[in-house]
């Protein structure tokens, strides 16, 4: 075990800022890791594609598809660190990203693509009679004087909605140019949708490849806690390389407390995908300081409890409290009183079920509420004969 005096004295040394600074850094959503785990037979499928794409110039097109923080973007950059490990392919590589939350419309898409392409120029003013005239100029102005053309990836973040453009322009020119042998592209998806094919017009599924990786982590528990040791472990770059040696020797024995384990279990089987240990281990990383300089089992399982806290019923748990209060005007209703009043707020139109109303017995029925917090607010406010109580529960909530 790493004694406490010794880590004092270095963090004092201002190893413990250093140290700070760079497991935020890893933890943060901006950094993207590439080290894939679980994701192998996925890793070599798409890392074939795209070598056959930079050294043979052949095209083609794929779908990446997984729940949201399955790793989708961090097996595609772990393949393209890969493949631009090659000089040659760094060099002649081009790379565009689009995403559909923020190129809504082909117009826009197509604006981005001159742009990542430094088109701006020979594009100028020219008038084209369509989108695709458009895009085939400005893939015909990246031809070399021998009329070889450099391999281009689009990838194609949130692949999903760029399925709502209007008549899918932008992905049938994408997808018919890769299946030409003039200009050598892969279009790569990234989308959690399973059904995103039915999406696609018939003339796009026509040339689309109808390839599709999915993103299921076959990671098992051991291979689970040897990322959570990666990930805190300091690099063998750090500055103090004694301070390191402890730091990673302590976080190796932390992994293996018995307490830690049965988190990280709880972790494992409820959520294993990376992104979420990231935010799980963002807490325990934040509360070290002078005073607690190390990591300890503790700070793991505050990290649960935290992460694993329901709102809604620590909500309600709040307000029982509230009301069993002594000296308060709020009174307790017995269940058919309390429904009868819910009905009534249902005819005041201030509710609707989420469902229609069809499909669940009416005390178990999702509603939705048709008023926002400003407007509640607003009239409790407003409501001369409103019980003190009920104004700062109000005040209280809105401020939480």
């Amino acid at each position: 075990m790493l004694r406490r005096k010794s880590i004092v004295k270095l963090a004092e040394d201002e190893c413990l800022p250093e140290v700070q600074r760079i497991l935020r850094e890893r933890l943060s959503q901006k950094s993207v890791q590439t080290q894939v785990y679980g994701l192998d037979s996925q890793r070599r499928h798409l890392l074939d594609l795209m070598r056959r794409c930079v050294s043979m110039g052949e095209s083609n097109s794929a779908l990446v598809i997984g729940p949201r923080g399955s790793g989708k973007t961090m097996l595609l950059q772990s393949v393209l660190d890969e493949v631009k490990s090659d000089k040659i392919a760094k060099e002649n590589l081009l790379q565009v990203n689009l995403n559909g939350l923020l190129q809504t419309d082909d117009r826009i898409a197509l604006k981005e693509i001159t742009r990542q392409l430094q088109l701006e120029n020979t594009l100028g003013d020219k008038v084209f009679g369509s989108f695709a005239a458009t895009l085939a100029f400005l893939l015909e102005a990246l031809k070399s004087g021998d009329k070889t053309s450099q391999p281009i990836l689009f990838v194609l973040d949130e692949f999903d909605l760029f399925a709502h453009h209007k008549n899918q322009t932008l992905l049938y020119n994408l997808f018919d140019i890769s299946q030409s042998a003039q200009t050598p592209i892969a279009v790569i998806g990234l989308t959690c949708r399973l059904d995103v094919i039915e999406l696609l017009e018939k003339r796009v599924k026509s040339r689309f490849s109808h390839r599709q990786i999915h993103i299921f982590s076959s990671l098992t528990f051991e291979e689970y806690k040897e990322v959570f040791v990666e990930i805190l472990s300091l690099p063998k770059t750090f500055p103090e390389r004694k301070f390191m040696q402890q730091w990673n020797q302590h976080v190796k024995e932390l992994s293996e407390e018995t307490m830690t384990v049965d988190v990280l279990q709880r972790l494992y089987h409820s959520d294993k995908n990376i992104r979420a240990l990231k935010s799980f281990l963002l807490l325990p990383v934040c509360k070290l300081t002078p005073d607690h300089c190390q990591l300890e089992s503790t700070d793991f399982l505050e990290s649960s409890q935290y992460l694993t806290m329901d709102s809604k019923a620590a909500m309600l748990h709040e307000y029982q409290k509230f009301v069993q209060r002594k000296g308060h005007s709020i009174q307790c209703y017995e269940k058919p009183v309390v429904l009868k009043a819910f009905e009534h707020l249902q005819a005041l139109e201030l509710l609707k079920p989420a469902d229609g109303g069809q499909r669940s017995q009416k005390e178990y029925r999702p509603m939705t509420l048709l008023v926002d917090a400003t407007q509640i607010n607003d009239a409790l406010q407003k409501y001369p004969n409103c019980p003190t109580e009920v104004k700062q529960w109000n005040t209280q909530e809105v401020h939480a």
